[in-house]
């Protein structure tokens, strides 16, 4: 009886220890699923990422001494690059936008439609704000994108009461708004 043949490690393998991957899995796992969200990632790229860095580590200075606190470290690392590389990153203008299922195409009548009588809701409701929130929560709206120290100037205030001020106005505005649209998808109990 002949026993099966070990598979030659490969160029990739060759230097891993062995058990190192299957013991730091699970981790890398958890880690890439907690950093994920906030770098704006897919936690599969970012253990891909994380596992390309273990290898190059292996092949140019072997086993990390502690490969889990090395793991943690390397995952947070490349969540900052993953944010920082997504902060500079911006798609092609002819690129198609990738649309959840279900979803209106961006150049559909009703996509038009709904995305107009958005913008008319909450421009109706800015003007409906009290005190100064309508002419803050307009300034912050304007396509122009001016600056805290402009729209102080603009609106006479000091530039240290606009960021107080707008955050007030913004809550107010979510009441208003949250009276008015109702939320998606169920709501309560379901059966």
């Amino acid at each position: 009886m002949t026993t099966p043949a070990t598979p030659a490690p490969t160029p990739d393998t060759a230097d891993v220890p062995a058990g190192l991957l299957a013991e730091l899995a699970p981790l890398l796992a958890a880690e890439s699923d907690a950093e994920a969200p906030a770098a704006g990632v897919d936690p599969g790229d970012l253990e891909q990422a994380v596992w390309l860095r273990l290898l190059e580590r292996l092949r140019e200075t072997g086993a990390p001494e502690r490969p889990a606190e090395w793991l943690r470290r390397a995952v947070r690392a490349e969540a900052r690059r993953a944010r920082r590389t997504g902060d500079r990153e911006r798609p092609y203008r002819d690129e198609p936008v990738h649309e959840p299922a279900g979803a209106e195409p961006h150049g559909s009548p009703e996509h038009s439609l709904l995305a107009a009588e958005g913008r008319r809701t909450l421009r109706a409701a800015v003007t409906r704000t009290p005190g100064r929130c309508p002419g803050v929560l307009a300034a912050m709206l304007d396509p122009k994108d001016p600056t805290y120290r402009e729209i102080a100037g603009e609106l006479g205030i000091s530039q240290g009461s606009l960021g107080p001020m707008r955050s007030r106005c913004l809550g107010c505005l979510r009441r208003m708004l949250a009276a008015e649209v109702p939320a998606p998808g169920r709501r309560g109990r379901v059966c």
